[in-house]
C-alpha cells in the first residue's frame, strides 16, 4: 500500500543533516553536520564541486539498474508484457502472463535478484517500443512481484519495438552502458511530471546538439532520430560531451583516489558559472557507481548551454546546499521500502529518497534542482 502526505511550510531538518557543506579554500574542512566541499573542477563551461561526508553507510546490497540487467536479474518490459507472478518455489524465477495492451507512461519492472534494487529518476531504458525516462527515484526489493514503473517517454514518434525486440536491455541501439538524461530532462520528469514537458526538453536538448555538431557534418544524424539516447550515441555528440566530460572525470578520479577515505560522496553541478543541481549519495561507493553516468549527464547539459562566461563560488554552493525550507513538503512511502519526499522552496526544488529496508534508515540519494 502507498500513502502520500502533503505539508506545507515545513523546515526539512532531516535534509539539513545530509547536505550542509562548509566554505572551503585550499582542501576539505569539515563543517559541523560533517559535510565539506573540495576545491572545485572545472571544464569549459562546466563546474563541478565534490562533496565530502564524515560518515558512509553500507550500500552493499544495493543493486543499480544498469548491474540487474546486464546480469538478467532485472526484467523491464511493456505493460502489455507484463505478466502475473507465479513462483515455482521459493526464491525462483517470475512466470509471466500477458495482462494488457503496451502503454506510453508505463512499463513494468521485475526484480528477480536478492537485493534489492536503486532506480534513480532520469536514467533512461532503451528498446521496446519507445525510449523511457524513469520519472522518480524509488528502492524495489529483491525478488519482487511485477511493479508498474512510472516513466516518460523520451522518444517521440516512434511506437513499433525497436530492431523487433521488445526487450529493455539498455543495447537496443548499442548505446555503450546506460544512460542519464541531462539536467533539463530529468527536472521535467521529476518537478514538471508532465510528458509534453519532457517531449518539448528532449527535442530542445536534440536540436542544440545538431547545432553543435553542424560543423563536422553530422547534423542530419541527429535530427534523423527522435530518440534522445540514440543522439547521446551519435559519434560526434559523443566528442563533445567527451571534450567537457573527460577532463572532469580525469580530475574528479585523482582527487577520489587521494580522497577516498574522506567519503566523497556527491556533486554539486553549476553551467556558466549558475548553480543548476547536486546529487548527494549515502557513501562514496554509490557515487562512483553513477559517476560515469552522472558525469556525461552534466556535460550533456553544458553542452547545450551557450557559454555565457562567470564562475559560481564556494561560497554560493554552500547557500544552495543550506536553503532547504521549503514552502511545501509531499511524502510518498512503500511501508518497509522507501520513502521519497519532494520539498519545493523558493527558486528551488529537493528530492530525498530513505531507505526503509531492515537495518536501513538513511538517505540513500538526495537531489536538489535550480527551479
Amino acid at each position: 500500500m502507498r500513502f502520500v502526505i502533503a505539508i506545507t511550510g515545513v523546515v526539512l531538518l532531516v535534509l539539513a543533516a545530509i547536505v550542509i557543506p562548509c566554505v572551503m579554500q585550499a582542501g576539505p574542512t569539515t563543517s559541523a553536520s560533517g559535510y565539506s566541499l573540495l576545491n572545485p573542477i572545472r571544464s569549459g563551461n562546466l563546474t563541478v564541486f565534490p562533496v565530502v561526508a564524515g560518515k558512509s553507510y553500507d550500500i552493499s546490497e544495493f543493486l543499480t539498474l544498469d548491474e540487474g540487467l546486464r546480469s538478467g536479474d532485472v526484467i523491464v518490459t511493456e505493460a502489455g508484457q507484463a505478466r502475473g507472478l507465479i513462483r515455482r518455489r521459493p526464491g525462483g524465477p517470475a512466470v509471466i502472463h500477458p495482462v494488457r495492451d503496451a502503454e506510453v507512461n508505463q512499463l513494468v519492472l521485475v526484480n528477480n535478484s536478492k537485493r534489492p534494487l536503486l532506480l534513480l529518476a532520469g536514467e533512461i531504458v532503451t528498446g521496446g517500443k519507445q525510449d523511457r525516462v524513469i520519472a522518480k527515484d524509488r528502492i524495489v526489493p529483491a525478488e519482487s512481484d511485477p511493479i508498474d514503473l512510472g516513466v516518460f517517454c523520451v522518444e517521440p514518434g516512434r511506437w513499433v519495438a525497436a530492431n523487433g525486440k521488445a526487450d529493455f536491455s539498455n543495447s537496443a541501439y548499442g548505446v555503450a552502458g546506460g544512460v542519464l538524461a541531462a539536467p533539463a530532462v530529468r527536472s521535467k520528469a521529476m518537478a514538471a511530471k508532465d510528458q509534453q514537458q519532457v517531449w518539448d526538453s528532449v527535442r530542445s536538448s536534440q536540436a542544440a546538439m545538431a547545432d553543435r555538431v553542424v560543423v563536422s557534418g553530422a547534423a542530419p544524424a541527429v535530427n534523423a532520430t527522435t530518440s534522445y539516447a540514440r543522439v547521446m550515441d551519435n559519434t560526434e555528440v559523443q566528442k563533445q560531451v567527451d571534450a567537457v566530460a573527460l577532463p572532469v572525470q580525469r580530475d574528479y578520479e585523482s582527487v577520489i583516489r587521494q580522497l577516498r577515505d574522506k567519503n566523497a560522496v556527491g556533486v554539486v553541478v553549476a553551467v556558466n558559472g549558475e548553480i543548476v543541481w547536486a546529487d548527494i549519495f549515502a557513501s562514496s561507493q554509490l557515487l562512483q557507481k553513477y559517476w560515469p553516468k552522472l558525469i556525461r549527464s552534466y556535460a550533456a547539459e553544458a553542452v547545450v548551454t551557450r557559454v555565457k562566461g562567470g564562475e559560481a563560488s564556494v561560497k554560493e554552493v554552500q547557500k544552495f546546499l543550506d536553503d532547504l525550507e521549503g514552502r511545501h513538503e509531499t511524502a510518498e512511502t512503500e511501508p518497509g521500502i522507501y520513502r521519497q519526499t519532494e520539498i519545493t522552496g523558493d527558486g528551488f526544488k529537493v528530492f530525498e529518497l530513505i531507505s526503509l529496508l531492515p537495518k536501513t534508515g538513511f538517505a540513500v540519494h538526495v537531489a536538489k534542482m535550480a527551479d
